[in-house]
């Protein structure tokens, strides 16, 4: 069966996120990270794809397993702007999930990325 990809992009998972989530594939832009980062806590189970993306310095002793755990019911996520200059890249978005009393909430992040030897991780977000 075809499926959608959960990061929002239109695309069929196995032509979007799928392939850079089994880390068959590297994430080629900071969206690209964006979206299969997302697609990774709406999923749940892809703890070792977290961490194996985000910058090591800033990880701040978080874990496979904690991070595999889907502990929010994410709905959707939209891209509201991006940027990318040489090995650093910007990347806002809303992702949105229903809160405990079935409400759709919204999470507004501007995420930061880095480049280093060719691939993309994840340095932080400042979340408003």
């Amino acid at each position: 069966m075809l499926e959608n990809c959960v990061c929002c992009s239109g695309k069929l998972v196995s032509d979007c996120c799928g392939p850079i989530l089994s880390q068959r594939k590297i994430a080629k832009t900071p969206v690209q990270l964006m979206r299969s980062r997302y697609s990774a806590y709406a999923l749940g189970g892809h703890g070792d794809y977290l961490l194996a993306t985000w910058l090591p310095s800033v990880t701040k002793g978080l874990t496979s397993v904690e991070l595999s755990v889907r502990a929010v019911d994410w709905v959707g996520m939209e891209i509201v702007s991006k940027s990318q200059q040489g090995e650093h890249g910007q990347v806002e978005f809303n992702a949105f999930y229903l809160a405990d009393d079935g409400k759709q909430e919204v999470l507004h992040e501007n995420s930061v990325f880095k480049r280093i030897c060719g691939r993309w991780y994840y340095v932080g977000g400042e979340v408003t």
